[in-house]
């Protein structure tokens, strides 16, 4: 075994990834739940296996493990999230049903789960789960999907392509999947940006960046997720432009992922966004209620092999599952996954009234939007003072944003048409209907205005 891994309390990791004591954790568990939900569940909640953004659990049964996650899943990621920040997910094995004289679950049984790809850094890493196969395509997508699979077809075709989308839209796993399909006959990085800054930090520390240059500017693919993530620091964009160019001078393909297209990542050098602006850039939008439905039925196919049992959801509670998940992906899965449990927990076939009943707390928790908010959002996504935007000049950089602000402060809140127009300046409800209809009639004419409209949208039912 190398010698910098490590065997403790059946947790195998990287020095550099570990950050968890799971004693600090329980003990927090404690204090949150209350000693009686702690003794009666989540002491017998084990910490199997540890990554940077997920966590392997270990519980006794399958019945402990479903009630944990119709109950208590969501409490528990935002205790541990507060020990480790990078996490955004945790996964359940149970270990006292499978056990053959042996109280640790074998590595081996963990192969299906993202392993971390050895190498001198030790941060690499592919999910196998993510790949084309898995994907499934919808309007929202298919552009996207399109390309990254001819990427994955014929390297520097098109270089670099940037993928931009809402979270939890699909942008990893397409960068996954082109990474999967090129590592055969490729030296493939694949990083999320945050990683490289933290390993750029780490190289200038140990004043070791020699080593780091070499290591990702001898990769032939490098692949770096939601590049956003290097906005406002200097020096590491800087890594990164001198990084890029020596990647682009060898012809090694680049893939790229943030949540908005390059020239609207706010303070970000000018020359890194031209150079990102000067590949193919492609975008992923919301899921509609197709792409959604579908997403859900390949999900309980998914669910009902791995466990070999059947999940029977009715197509009006498939359909109002996905009428009602607002946002991303993500969040779908979470709500199914929500509904799945309780089913399983209480032996009973869901219709659409239990099915509120279980999501109330979900649905509750939709953030209300603001005309406030609309305003703030609108004028960081186009770069521009709110002062500006809501003053009397009408200069086109100015006017269309307002518009567009105006247009969904209309759809996106119950405000009257004279109300908006008072928090756009004292403006006539007349300017407000004129808006509105611009924005409608140019987001039918012109595609770049619609995907903007969308991701102002996203963006806001986000935050």
């Amino acid at each position: 075994m190398d010698k910098n891994n490590i065997k403790k309390q059946n947790v195998y990791v990287s020095e550099e990834e570990k950050t968890l004591h799971w004693e600090d954790v329980q003990n927090s568990f404690k204090k949150t739940f209350g000693n009686e939900i702690y003794t009666s569940w989540l002491q017998k909640i084990s910490l199997i296996k540890e990554y940077n953004d997920y966590l392997i659990l270990g519980v006794p049964t399958r019945f402990f493990r479903d009630w944990i996650v119709s109950r208590y899943l969501d409490k528990i990621l935002e205790q541990v999230k507060g020990f480790k920040r990078s996490l955004n997910r945790i996964e359940f094995k149970i270990i006292e049903e499978n056990r053959n004289n042996s109280d640790l679950v074998k590595i081996d049984e963990l192969s299906k789960v993202t392993e971390i790809k050895d190498s001198i850094l030790n941060y690499n890493r592919l999910n196998p789960n993510l790949n084309f196969e898995n994907f499934i395509k919808g309007k929202s997508n298919d552009i996207a999907l399109s390309y990254a699979k001819k990427v994955s077809e014929n390297v520097s075709r098109y270089n670099p392509l940037y993928i931009c989308g809402g979270v939890g839209l699909g942008k990893t796993h397409l960068l996954n999947a082109i990474g999967l399909q090129l590592q055969s006959e490729n030296n493939v990085m694949f990083i999320s940006a945050e990683r490289f800054m933290y390993h750029f930090i780490k190289s200038i520390k140990k004043n070791d960046m020699v080593n780091f240059k070499d290591f990702f500017r001898k990769s032939s693919v490098f692949i770096i997720d939601d590049i956003q993530f290097i906005r406002g620091k200097d020096s590491l964009q800087e890594e990164f432009f001198h990084t890029f160019n020596s990647l682009m001078d060898k012809g090694s393909q680049i893939i790229i992922s943030a949540d908005r297209t390059p020239m609207k990542l706010d303070r970000v050098q000018e020359r890194i966004k031209s150079r990102l602006a000067g590949g193919l850039v492609v975008d992923i939008e919301i899921p509609d209620l197709e792409l959604k439905t579908n997403i859900i039925k390949k999900k309980i196919i998914e669910i009902e092999s791995q466990f070999k049992e059947n999940i029977n959801l009715s197509e009006e509670v498939i359909n109002y599952i996905a009428n009602e998940s607002k946002t991303n992906v993500r969040e779908l899965i979470g709500i199914l996954n929500r509904v799945i449990a309780f089913s399983r927990v209480h032996n009973k076939i869901l219709n659409v009234s239990d099915c509120k009943n279980i999501l109330k707390d979900v649905f509750s928790q939709i953030k209300v939007i603001t005309v406030d908010k609309i305003q703030n959002v609108v004028s960081n996504y186009f770069n521009i003072p709110l002062s500006d935007m809501l003053s009397q000049r009408r200069s086109r950089p100015l006017a269309r944003p307002r518009q567009i602000a105006m247009y969904l402060a209309k759809k996106m809140t119950t405000r009257s048409l004279p109300e908006i127009g008072r928090r756009f300046a004292n403006r006539d409800h007349t300017t407000v209907i004129h808006a509105v209809k611009t924005i409608v009639r140019l987001s039918e004419q012109d595609d770049e205005m619609k995907k903007n409209i969308n991701h102002i949208k996203s963006l806001l039912l986000e935050q």
